[in-house]
């Protein structure tokens, strides 16, 4: 058991390896955003041990709250989620230009970007409730409040958080067969929903689901750039 997150996060990583190889045309994108979302992985004293506590490299989870495991899953979420949708629809970016960004439907750019922190720490700092569904529910109104700026990627802010679960489901359920007792012996169910869904909590669906729907459409809100249909523009 001291190895099973080590081993997933390495899965989760060579799926972003894959992923890299047959996305030639967003692998700059792909690398940025891997790198802005792996610091994220520095929140896992928030998790630990009110929602998990796995084993983890030297002890690090038990002993700190961190682990580095989890820079290493958030490093690949970070680049998967941003070109999924794009790789099974073959979608690319393209910039948007600077008169478009003028409209007044913009104006609120930067304070939606940071939704979803201000909506998690609010929900942290004066509710009870387990961290996961601060997470949760910050995830989903920043995915919610994206699509005020940018109402084109509608379609992607929806589809990618469906298909970042699917993924994640798959790749959730590739060590369980191995591991049979792993989620009830480091979750704290006790404090979750206790709906396990062939195996796997609920609310690691529900993350998966929002991560997808917030973080398939952050690098066009952020960097302003929008989807192309191969050559182009897609709208």
């Amino acid at each position: 058991m001291q190895y099973v997150w080590f081993i997933w996060s390495l899965i989760i990583l060579a799926l972003w390896a894959v992923f890299y190889l047959f996305k030639k045309d967003s692998r700059k994108e792909m690398l940025k955003m891997s790198l802005i979302t792996m610091p994220f992985g520095l929140t896992e004293p928030l998790f630990v041990p009110d929602y998990w506590l796995p084993p983890s490299l030297f002890n690090l989870a038990e002993k700190t709250g961190f682990d580095i495991e989890s820079l290493i899953f958030s490093f690949a979420i970070g680049g998967i989620g941003t070109v999924l949708y794009n790789l099974i629809f073959k979608r690319g970016f393209a910039e948007i230009s600077y008169s478009e960004r003028k409209h007044s439907k913009h104006r609120l750019h930067i304070y939606i970007l940071f939704i979803p922190v201000f909506v998690f720490i609010i929900l942290a700092l004066f509710t009870s409730i387990n961290h996961i569904y601060c997470g949760i529910i910050a995830l989903f109104i920043g995915g919610l409040a994206t699509l005020y700026c940018r109402p084109d990627l509608k379609r992607k802010v929806w589809v990618g958080g469906i298909l970042f679960t699917i993924l994640y489901f798959i790749y959730f359920g590739s060590i369980l067969p191995f591991y049979p007792q792993y989620v009830e012996l480091y979750w704290n169910l006790d404090n979750l929903t206790h709906i396990l869904i062939l195996g796997i909590p609920i609310e690691e669906l529900l993350f998966a689901f929002t991560f997808g729907m917030y973080w398939s459409g952050l690098y066009e809100h952020l960097y302003w750039r929008k989807l192309i249909h191969l050559n182009k523009a897609y709208n």
